[in-house]
């Protein structure tokens, strides 16, 4: 859980940066390149196909799929979780058999580091496959409970080439080897299947969450975005 909770945090702290890319898209505000570069590293860090809409999908190419792979692999942000998951574990003394200090704290970065590292590449390989795209793209629909259904129903579904959404087999089957591979160099405590299970459980049930956050994330970009407007024109 703590990892899930360590997600949102960074997630939080990188929300402004966020909110600009939604406002650029409603205002078409030119951004810097550097500023632009991050917007592009948090996009890619939260599988979101920038600002489009479902209605607008398009089939990725095997080119592009690639490409995508490989800039989740180093993408900063990436370590960044893994470093701040880490310190959380290690403050909780989680798994105990790995003790404390600089060692330990290097052996629990690289455990979440492989976790996520054999997740992003089974999901990789089986969507190439299988022609699913686990991107999150905008429903578009209007009500609470619609937009919040599409989101929910997003963390398990993905889209294959004709735009349709089925039983994402990539997704879900990336969550599974992460947490039940990684069993093989945990220790004792962490070392059974009913631990994966709950790797797994914990993991799906925060793609599931961050999927309603980023499909309400646009309706705060503009919120903030009338906002300073409001505020300049009484400047």
């Amino acid at each position: 859980m703590s990892r899930s909770i360590c997600a949102f945090a960074i997630f939080l702290l990188l929300l402004p940066s966020l909110v600009m890319a939604q406002n650029q898209a409603l205002t078409r505000i030119e951004l810097n390149p550097t500023s632009q570069k991050g917007i592009d590293y948090l996009f890619n860090y939260l599988n979101m196909a920038g600002t489009t809409k479902a209605i607008e999908f398009r089939p990725l190419t095997r080119a592009e799929r690639t490409h995508l792979y490989w800039k989740t692999m180093v993408n900063p942000l990436g370590y960044l979780k893994a470093g701040f998951s880490a310190g959380i574990d290690q403050w909780n003394d989680k798994p105990p058999e790995w003790e404390q200090g600089a060692s330990s704290y290097g052996k629990r970065f690289a455990n979440i580091l492989g976790q996520y590292s054999i997740q992003r590449t089974v999901s990789f390989g089986l969507s190439s496959v299988l022609h699913e795209d686990n991107r999150y793209f905008n429903s578009g629909k209007t009500g609470l409970w619609p937009r919040a259904e599409y989101a929910l129903m997003s963390g398990i579904l993905a889209r294959h080439d004709d735009g349709s959404r089925h039983f994402s087999i990539s997704q879900l089957g990336g969550v599974a080897a992460g947490a039940f591979l990684s069993r093989s160099w945990q220790p004792p405590s962490q070392h059974s299947v009913g631990d994966g299970a709950v790797s797994f459980g914990i993991t799906m049930s925060s793609n599931m969450g961050f999927s309603v956050v980023k499909e309400f994330l646009p309706d705060l970009g503009r919120a903030i975005n009338k906002k300073s407007k409001h505020v300049r024109s009484h400047e």
